[in-house]
């Protein structure tokens, strides 16, 4: 038996993996991040890590029986999550803020907290699974297509995997981990799933970026990829690559329906164009996350670049020197900056990064 730190939430899927490690003799210890203010966050329907969900995950605690810890994060998930979230879209770029969250207070502060506790893992309820291969711990998605979430951990390094436990992987569909709740006797057997955007629960992010990044919500221009001005907009937040809704009059072009083809900040401008003309067969990404020793040869796998996408066929490269991860896709697809490419071999996950308009500079945090 070990003793193991787990990531409780206060949702259902956290508690059944604290509750079902404790049935196993583990040596359970549970830690719930607070990521808001303590007292405006109870009000915060919606949102995970906040009030209500701080006392759901003590109250599972309690009925376990097992010690729960709080960790006040609020200011490292301000600077690190949502002041990120609010620079890439400032940058006409669409952020993965799920995607930072765990590479950040999530995985690197709460590896560090097990081991500070003398835990030999960290178990999250993440929908993925971990396996041991031949080159040590690999990371693949989960059992249920519906819920799996190795998108979402593609950053996370391979240190971090090796300590990272996933015990609902394995789970057929989220019916199950609600039952076994239920036996369990866990108060938030029936609780409800988070929706939207933790920290936007009620899914308006351009309010709360437009009063962090002013800029990115300065009135601009709508333009034709022929340099036609169709009409204006109220900021470039409320566009994001391959985005066919809100253009108003710039919504068609003689009869033809116009999607958003690249943002501008610099001129703040929203460039549109028939969907076709958004379709490429090459990418970029940096901030590139190994799960494997880097290629050093061109390599054919399948690659997401959005998370509620189907995977597709690709041959990647990565340039060490760069720091870039050159994709090309073997049908066309829409690429939108500040997405993640994640790259699988079958079920496995190979690593990911972030896309980048083509000729861009890296930012950095990369990782080999």
């Amino acid at each position: 038996m070990a003793r193991i730190l787990v990531a409780m939430s206060g949702g259902v899927d956290s508690s059944v993996v604290a509750g079902l490690l404790a049935e196993q003799g583990h040596e359970v210890i549970g830690a719930t991040l607070q990521l808001y203010d303590h007292g405006a966050a109870i009000q915060k329907k919606g949102a995970c890590c906040a009030g209500q969900d701080i006392h759901d995950a003590r109250s599972v605690a309690d009925r376990l029986g097992i010690p729960h810890y709080v960790l006040d994060r609020e200011q490292v998930f301000r600077r690190e999550v949502i002041g990120d979230f609010a620079d890439t879209y400032a940058r006409g770029e669409t952020p993965v803020p799920c995607i930072r969250c765990n590479q950040t207070v999530k995985f690197r502060d709460l590896v560090a907290l097990a081991r500070d506790l003398g835990c030999e893992a960290l178990a999250t309820g993440h929908y993925a699974r971990r396996l041991e291969g031949p080159d040590g711990p690999e990371l693949h998605r989960a059992a249920d297509p519906a819920r799996d979430q190795s998108y979402f951990l593609a950053a996370t390094t391979r240190e971090q995997l090796a300590f990272a436990r996933f015990p609902l992987g394995g789970m057929p569909d989220k019916a199950a981990v609600r039952a076994e709740a239920a036996r369990l006797g866990l108060p938030v057997a029936a609780k409800a799933d988070s929706q939207d955007i933790c920290f936007v629960p009620e899914g308006r992010y351009d309010g709360l970026v437009a009063r962090l990044r002013p800029d990115a919500a300065a009135p601009g221009e709508v333009v034709h990829q022929d340099g036609r001005v169709l009409g204006g907009h109220a900021g470039i937040v409320r566009y994001t690559v391959g985005q066919g809704r809100g253009l108003g009059a710039a919504s068609w072009d003689g009869g033809r329906k116009l999607y958003v083809a690249a943002v501008e900040p610099g001129t703040r401008r929203v460039v549109v164009a028939p969907r076709e003309a958004l379709a490429t067969r090459e990418a970029e990404a940096g901030e590139v996350n190994w799960l494997i020793a880097p290629p050093t040869a061109p390599l054919r796998c399948t690659v997401k670049l959005r998370a509620r996408e189907a995977p597709r066929a690709a041959r990647i490269a990565w340039d060490a020197g760069a720091g870039l991860l050159r994709i090309s896709l073997e049908e066309p697809g829409i690429v939108a900056p500040g997405q993640a490419c994640v790259m699988y071999d079958g079920d496995r996950v190979l690593g990911g990064g972030f896309l980048r308009a083509r000729g861009s500079v890296d930012r950095g945090r990369a990782a080999a």
